[in-house]
């Protein structure tokens, strides 16, 4: 099936960021009395907004954090990104083959415009996502597992929701695009098979995305 829009998650599927980041709120959340591993980590927040972090602490702990955690975080993030974030490989390439194709492309993130724009100027990508094409959590009430993300950056595409697919790398990535009606390809660099149920179908290297994307 060609699709009339493609809708990228950002971290860990553009960007080589998931280890990076989820190394830094692991530590973090350890410091501050919630012991974390990376595993840890990985399994509950990996690709979630930030509020899902606030939440889940305050459920299994009944304590509430920092009121200045998002902004602690995203300093030790953004300083970690400017060091050494890379784009993830391959995914230039399928880029400029969607822009070959006269395909449309956009970016839907559970991270803030400032980390998708820090993200993007250090690994280059800022040539291919202008503003109008990067959509965030922030956008909406409900970031993922809700839909409302992908819906909105649908909506603003202006592409309906069953012409639109996803590619994304996390549990609750994938169930708010199954959430929105929209095919969903699991990226399983990082994540097994098994934690993207919903998946239409899976890929383990970017060099096979674009045949499974019908280009």
């Amino acid at each position: 099936m060609r699709y009339d829009l493609v809708i990228f998650d950002n971290d860990g599927v553009l960007v080589d960021s998931e280890p990076l980041s989820n190394r830094l709120l692991a530590g973090y959340l350890t410091e501050l009395g919630h012991p974390t591993t990376y595993e840890d980590s990985l399994r509950d927040y990996m690709g979630a907004a930030m509020h899902r972090v606030h939440d889940v602490v305050r459920e299994r702990t009944g304590q509430r954090l920092p009121d200045d955690f998002d902004d602690t975080f995203h300093a030790r993030v953004f300083a970690a990104f400017r060091a050494e974030l890379e784009p993830v490989e391959g995914a230039v390439d399928v880029l400029k083959a969607l822009a070959d194709a006269g395909t449309p492309y956009c970016v839907a993130s559970s991270g803030s415009h400032e980390r998708i724009r820090v993200g993007h100027r250090k690994t280059g990508l800022d040539a291919w996502f202008p503003e109008e094409i990067v959509f965030s959590a922030e956008d909406v009430g409900r970031g993922k597992p809700a839909p409302d993300l992908f819906l909105h950056a649908a909506r603003r595409m202006g592409v309906a929701p069953g012409k639109c697919v996803v590619v994304e790398d996390s549990r609750l990535g994938v169930q708010a695009a199954v959430a929105a009606g929209m095919d969903v390809y699991g990226f399983t660099a990082m994540t097994p098979e098994d934690r993207l149920t919903g998946a239409k179908g899976f890929f383990r290297t970017m060099e096979e995305l674009p045949a499974i994307l019908g280009m």
